[in-house]
């Protein structure tokens, strides 16, 4: 189990080598010079040629790279241009809110989509069926900026029952603990606060779950059908086992093993997927500064941003795959 380990990790290696030569070459290659940005459109071109070499982009990109390299070889991931503060830093104080509602978009999707699964398995060629399967698709492939955008304009602009944006109300903000401001809420006993913390989460996660929700609802219903015909639920009927236990204790509890993994995948990919959502909810995360460091050609920003995202989606398949070796030791070889 340890080599099949390290081998799974070494090739997670270049996964990330990849991405971050990907982010460093495109970030120089098509963005502008940050030093226009910094100094202002008024700012003579002796001063900006000076601040450019000051920053070192008038060196080779080949030896900024390498530069860059030794950097994160060194475990720093750079200052941002803009405000001067380390971006590890930075993405630490924002990841909370990324993951809160990454973890609450997964909890949302997987209840709703698990459950809808089920039921289109046991109910399988019904009207019901098909009208789920056809909502599920839909909801895969809408896009979800669109998607954001006609919630707002629903809920938030006509109805006026939701926030449009940010994470809490300042008038109504809980204390900072742990920077999961459902948790704080929790410890702190502000149930106040934690209404209104749900307020703020309901639009950006839905917007994020649809998706995830039609995803789950398919993988969930084709693991079930395989699942009910196997002999043993035929031996469980045949028994006289009721129809509810025969499928939440014998046929969900089997089908439920690549669903999991099929969860986890998601979560990984959602801090990447989450990005759009962010932005358009202005949920203070690692999604919307990455896209704020974009829009001022912050060079650390962007390529320490997209690395952890990479790092989270590799590591998250990485788990997985050693979880699945761990279950079922023929994947190993």
């Amino acid at each position: 189990m340890i080599k099949y380990i390290a081998k799974r990790v070494l090739m997670a290696i270049p996964v990330i080598w990849g991405i971050v030569t990907i982010v460093f070459i495109l970030m120089r290659v098509f963005s502008h010079n940050p030093a226009f940005l910094l100094l202002g459109q008024h700012a003579t071109a002796d001063k900006v040629a000076e601040l450019t070499r000051y920053l070192g982009l008038d060196q080779p990109i080949w030896k900024q790279y390498l530069i860059y390299l030794g950097q994160l070889a060194r475990g720093d991931l750079g200052t941002s241009l803009f405000t001067k503060q380390p971006v590890l830093t930075e993405i630490m104080e924002r990841m909370p809110a990324t993951i809160e509602l990454a973890v609450f978009s997964v909890v949302i999707s997987s209840i709703i989509g698990v459950t809808l699964g089920v039921v289109c398995a046991v109910k399988q060629n019904s009207v019901l069926d098909r009208v789920l399967q056809v909502t599920g698709l839909t909801g895969i492939s809408l896009p979800r900026f669109w998607l954001g955008l006609m919630l707002i304009i629903a809920a938030a602009v006509r109805l006026k029952i939701l926030p449009v944006s940010g994470r809490f109300n300042f008038m109504n903000q809980p204390e900072t603990i742990t920077g999961f401001m459902l948790i704080d809420c929790v410890i702190t006993g502000d149930w106040s606060a934690l209404g209104s913390t749900l307020r703020y989460l309901i639009l950006p996660s839905l917007t994020i779950a649809v998706a995830s929700i039609g995803s789950f609802m398919r993988y969930t219903r084709s693991t079930m059908l395989e699942v009910i015909r196997q002999d043993y639920i035929r031996t469980a009927r045949a028994k006289g086992v009721a129809e509810s236990r025969v499928v939440s204790r014998h046929a969900l509890k089997n089908a439920l093993i690549p669903v999991v993994t099929v969860i986890g995948m998601e979560l990984g990919g959602l801090f990447s997927g989450s990005v759009l959502t962010e932005t358009i909810f202005a949920w203070p995360g690692v999604g919307q500064y990455i896209v704020n460091g974009i829009n001022n050609t912050d060079y650390a920003v962007v390529q320490s941003g997209c690395m952890l995202v990479a790092v989270i989606a590799v590591a998250m398949n990485l788990l997985i795959d050693i979880l699945y070796g761990y279950l079922d030791p023929r994947i190993r070889y």
